[in-house]
């Protein structure tokens, strides 16, 4: 494997050393990039569907949106590698492992275009059948399944990008994904209004659209791998799956992946259930779903800025400094989290105006975003205690914790408490009930991931 480096000091600017000096503003110079970034890919989705809500009717509209949770099922269990990835590359890079971090980089970009590949087949075949079963009203079935199809034939694109922005996150770098996302953000809004407004193609245009600015952006990613300085740089004809490196990262991201799956799961479940109230009730989750995403997305960015900051930390044996990243952390996002969870409610109607007009959809969507906005804050310590166990290498114990937190609890809900009371605002309920019993197991399983993680590193010097 070649090596090109130059001296950590004199590498550029986009990197960003976590294991030395203050934690808060480095925290926020990474996070702010990424949430931009997150934010940037939820208008892909966000653009077909006030697009297809505004040109295309409330038909297109409830198409669009029930596939989300079905879409996120299939992928998840490949997008889980992609966090072992990025948990690899950042102890490895906090380590100054410089080989076994060159070596993860050419072994996830094999694999990601590989997964590609195998969800091209998934989706495909699969989206009419999961469908049908989760009761996609008949009127809306046939445009959700040709969208899902199109959305699932660009998934090699979307694992390069997915995987190679999981790299540069993990040496600090969340700048230049910001920066491609932009550029495939643009093109996509355009793509969108004129295969939807000139060509009249639909969901199937914007389908096409989001899948076109995936390649873009991954095209973007690759190159810039490639043209890197430092360990992580990538080498095209050296690409090689190593075999110690895939199963490190199948052992972190498999137990990711089946924990994002289950997940998906439960919100299959409530996409099921909010289906049997008819599509205008879909429409409604459909564009308050969307601007949760949002809110989720901001938060997000701390979750994976507190998994890369322990990674690096925990890569450089310097325990005191991963308990500051997690406490840190739990204070900012908490705060985060109630502003804008609340601001989020407090401008519901006018947000859900953006996506449509009919105002039975803008009422269903309001109330979704009572339960799901206002009480966003509970869902913080689940988030920041799995991305700090995650960074430290334990991957089963969260998955074990959200499995059982948030799709065990939320299928128990919908089969008795829904049941008893099938209303709008009690399915709804299940989130923030779940989020909030997760929270607590998870932080107790920090707590057990973290004691143990000092004992094993007290008297291992540093960088072995």
């Amino acid at each position: 494997m070649k090596f090109h480096l130059k001296p950590r000091a004199r590498r550029r600017g986009y990197e960003i050393n976590m294991t030395e000096g203050p934690l808060l503003g480095k925290l926020i110079q990474f996070s702010i990039p990424l949430a931009l970034s997150g934010i940037l890919q939820l208008l892909f989705n966000a653009a077909d569907i006030v697009v297809v809500g505004r040109f295309a009717g409330s038909h297109a509209l409830a198409a669009v949106g029930s596939t989300g949770a079905l879409n996120m099922l299939i992928v998840n269990l490949f997008m889980g590698l992609s966090i072992g990835v990025n948990v690899l590359c950042a102890r490895y890079y906090g380590a100054g492992q410089n080989r076994d971090l060159s070596e993860t980089v050419h072994t996830a970009v094999l694999i990601s275009a590989v997964s590609g590949f195998v969800l091209i087949f998934l989706g495909i075949g699969l989206s009419r059948p999961l469908l049908q079963m989760m009761d996609t009203p008949a009127d809306v079935i046939d445009h959700s399944v040709l969208y899902m199809r199109i959305i699932f034939a660009g998934m090699p694109a979307s694992m390069l990008y997915n995987f190679g922005s999981a790299v540069l996150r993990a040496v600090g770098d969340t700048q230049r994904p910001l920066y491609f996302l932009l550029t495939a953000g643009v093109i996509n809004v355009i793509l969108n209004l004129f295969f939807v407004i000139v060509l009249h193609m639909g969901v199937a245009g914007v389908a096409l659209a989001t899948i076109i600015s995936q390649a873009i952006s991954a095209a973007l990613v690759i190159i810039c791998l490639t043209k890197s300085e430092g360990p992580y740089r990538l080498y095209l004809r050296e690409l090689k799956i190593y075999g110690g490196k895939l199963k490190d990262i199948a052992r972190i991201g498999i137990p990711a992946g089946i924990q994002s799956s289950m997940f998906s799961i439960s919100n299959v479940l409530i996409q099921s259930t909010i289906n049997s109230f008819g599509s205008v009730a879909m429409a409604g989750s459909t564009a308050a779903g969307n601007i949760e995403g949002f809110l989720f997305t901001a938060l997000d960015a701390f979750t994976q800025g507190t998994q890369n900051f322990v990674g690096q930390n925990y890569g450089a044996k310097k325990m005191d400094r991963v308990k500051k990243v997690v406490r840190i952390c739990l204070m900012l996002v908490l705060s985060i989290a109630v502003v804008m969870g609340v601001a989020a409610y407090l401008a519901a109607e006018p947000l859900l105006g953006i996506y449509t007009s009919d105002p039975q959809v803008i009422a269903f969507g309001k109330q979704r975003m009572f339960i799901n906005s206002v009480f966003y804050f509970t869902i913080v310590p689940m988030n920041i205690c799995v991305g700090a166990m995650r960074g430290m290498g334990s991957s089963m114990l969260p998955m074990l914790d959200t499995v059982f937190g948030t799709c065990v609890l939320r299928v128990v809900w919908v089969y008795t408490v829904f049941a008893m009371f099938p209303n709008w605002m009690v399915l709804f309920t299940s989130y923030p009930v779940s989020w909030s019993i997760t929270g607590v197991l998870a932080f107790v399983s920090y707590m057990v991931v973290k004691r143990k993680a000092t004992r094993a590193l007290k008297g291992s010097p540093a960088g072995t």
